[in-house]
């Protein structure tokens, strides 16, 4: 079993996402990371601005930001953001504890602002996936200083 797989599940499983809905979304992952990339947080997210568009599973590796959607109606699959963490600009996170909720957003290199909001099942969780962003993007800004 290589590294993304023996830290996708367990991350994916720290989320709350069942298997079905991994199954379904893990071969599209699976296309944009490399077999050597730790997974650091998996989580399911909506868009504050379409809230009609269905769900999206986030996937943060060291490396890589992979967003895949789900759509509501036919609950067909389809890549939403692939990016290297180098290429992404402005990334800001906002925790909100009393609403159990994280909403993380991030410019991508065509200049599209990307808003994501993560339900997270309690007010530690938030403070714990806080942390995870913090050690990858405040990382990322330490290696490119």
């Amino acid at each position: 079993m290589d590294v993304f797989s023996r830290t996708f599940l367990p991350a994916a499983a720290e989320a709350g996402i069942t298997i079905p809905t991994v199954s379904r979304h893990l071969p599209v992952v699976r296309r944009c990371v490399e077999p050597d990339e730790t997974t650091v947080l998996v989580g399911r997210c909506l868009r504050p601005e379409a809230p009609l568009a269905g769900e999206f599973m986030l996937v943060l590796t060291h490396r890589r930001l992979v967003v895949t959607q789900e759509t509501k109606v036919l609950h067909r699959l389809r890549l939403h953001l692939n990016a290297n963490l180098r290429h992404l600009s402005n990334v800001t996170w906002s925790p909100a504890a009393s609403r159990s909720a994280i909403d993380i957003a991030a410019t991508a290199v065509d200049g599209v602002r990307e808003r994501f909001r993560m339900r997270l099942s309690s007010p530690d969780t938030v403070w714990h996936m806080d942390e995870l962003l913090r050690q990858v993007f405040h990382a990322k800004a330490a290696v490119a200083a």
